[in-house]
């Protein structure tokens, strides 16, 4: 069975590499054989060489991905630096918390930008790279808010129920290319998205109680879902947004 989960030869582009949830997602890719181009904001360097280590290539872009040129840069280093790209972990995302009768309409644009508008975008490019070659992985992140609507993160919940609709989307125009198109729904992780709500006891305590595994989830936990998306085991798996959540949905 490991021949199928093997993507040595494969080249990912994963944003928001950094650090939290998509470093988990990269180092995984990285120890299953990808060459991978990490996408921040910031620097993630220390990351980049912690792949370079396992003896992989790697390279690091820099970049505003709310700006709209940004989709189409990405996807060009990736080709300038590796030739192609075969997988592609839309993860770089933001969250803004206010009650909904105060929330800003700069609060709202910014997340909607970055959490929806982007992936879009960075999809349709890296697809238009897939295509020539009749194959490619495009994973999305979406969150448990894809169905739920969470408390004080209007934004969010509507940016992640995007990105599982347009994961589904994508998937019906795609899939007969050769690309699959699915998404992660991440539940309550030990991120700094969650900070707030993890240095809150009473509201960590409930969080907790509804978790059946009993505990935050780390970026580890993404670690076996990217790998699968991304691989030859998933060929026949599209336009599905995978829940990994500590069984937060099943209460």
């Amino acid at each position: 069975m490991m021949p199928l989960f093997d993507l040595k030869g494969k080249v990912a582009v994963v944003t928001g590499a950094g650090t939290g949830l998509g470093r988990g997602m990269t180092l995984a890719l990285g120890a299953a054989g990808a060459d991978i181009l990490l996408v921040d904001h910031v620097s993630p360097g220390g990351v980049e060489e912690e792949v370079r280590a396992m003896g992989r290539r790697a390279s690091s872009l820099t970049v505003d991905l709310a700006l709209r040129e940004s989709a189409a840069a990405v996807i060009a280093r990736a080709v300038s630096d590796f030739g192609r790209v075969d997988i592609l972990i839309n993860n770089a995302g933001i969250i803004r918390r206010a009650p909904a009768l105060e929330f800003t309409e700069q609060d709202w644009d910014d997340v909607m930008t970055l959490n929806s508008r982007t992936v879009f975008f960075l999809a349709q490019a890296a697809a238009r790279d897939m295509r020539t070659r009749g194959t490619g992985r495009i994973i999305n992140v979406a969150s448990l808010l894809a169905f739920q609507g969470g408390i004080f993160v209007p934004s969010y919940a509507a940016s992640k129920g995007a990105v599982a609709q347009i994961t589904r989307a994508l998937a019906n125009e795609w899939t007969p290319l050769g690309i699959t198109v699915n998404a992660i729904a991440p539940g309550y992780m030990a991120t700094n998205n969650t900070a707030p709500l993890r240095a809150d006891a009473a509201r960590s305590r409930a969080i907790l109680e509804r978790i059946p595994a009993g505990r935050w989830g780390t970026p580890d936990d993404l670690a076996g879902a990217a790998v699968f998306l991304a691989s030859d085991a998933a060929a026949y798996v599209s336009g599905h947004v995978l829940v990994v959540d500590g069984g937060w949905l099943a209460r």
